[in-house]
C-alpha cells in the first residue's frame, strides 16, 4: 500500500475493520483523529476512537464494508457502501456514506452518515430472519 494514496489508506483501514483487527485499523489513524457517526458526538483522538471501535466489536462477531463507490479528491476520500454487522445468526445490512481525510498516510477525519431508521429496520429484519432460521432448524415431533 502506498501511504501517499489516500484511497488506498481508507480501503486498507476498512479491510482491517472487516478482519476485526482494531489495532491494524488504529495504525492507520493519526493521534488526533476525529471519528463521528453523524449525529452522535465525535470521538477525538486515537485512544477514544480505539475505545469506540473495541466497544462496537464487542457486540459484533463480524463486519463487512461492501464498497459501492469510492472517490478521492486529494486528501479527501468519499465512500458509498453497504455495511453489514453480524452477531451470530443476526445480520443487519444498511447504506453508509463515509467521508475520510488522509494526511501523511494517516486518517485524520472519519465521518459516517447513514439513516438511523434504515439501520433500526435492518436490525429488526435481521432479528426476524435469525428467529425464523432457528425455528426452521427445530427437529419435528412425530
Amino acid at each position: 500500500m502506498s501511504f501517499s494514496d489516500p484511497q488506498a489508506v481508507v480501503v486498507e483501514f476498512l479491510a482491517a475493520l472487516e478482519r476485526l483487527d482494531v489495532d491494524a485499523a488504529l495504525d492507520l489513524v493519526s493521534d488526533d483523529v476525529v471519528y463521528q457517526n453523524v449525529p452522535l458526538r465525535p470521538a477525538r483522538g486515537r485512544a477514544a476512537v480505539g475505545r469506540t471501535l473495541r466497544q462496537m466489536m464487542r457486540f459484533c462477531s463480524g463486519f463487512e464494508a461492501r464498497m459501492q463507490n469510492v472517490a478521492a479528491n486529494g486528501p479527501i476520500v468519499l465512500t458509498e457502501r453497504i455495511d453489514v454487522l453480524r452477531r451470530g445468526s443476526w445480520k443487519a445490512e444498511f447504506w453508509v456514506c463515509g467521508t475520510f481525510e488522509v494526511r501523511a498516510g494517516q486518517i485524520v477525519l472519519w465521518r459516517d452518515y447513514f439513516d438511523w431508521t434504515t439501520l433500526l429496520a435492518a436490525g429488526v429484519r435481521g432479528a426476524g430472519k435469525a428467529v425464523l432460521g432457528r425455528l426452521g432448524r427445530r427437529p419435528s415431533r412425530a
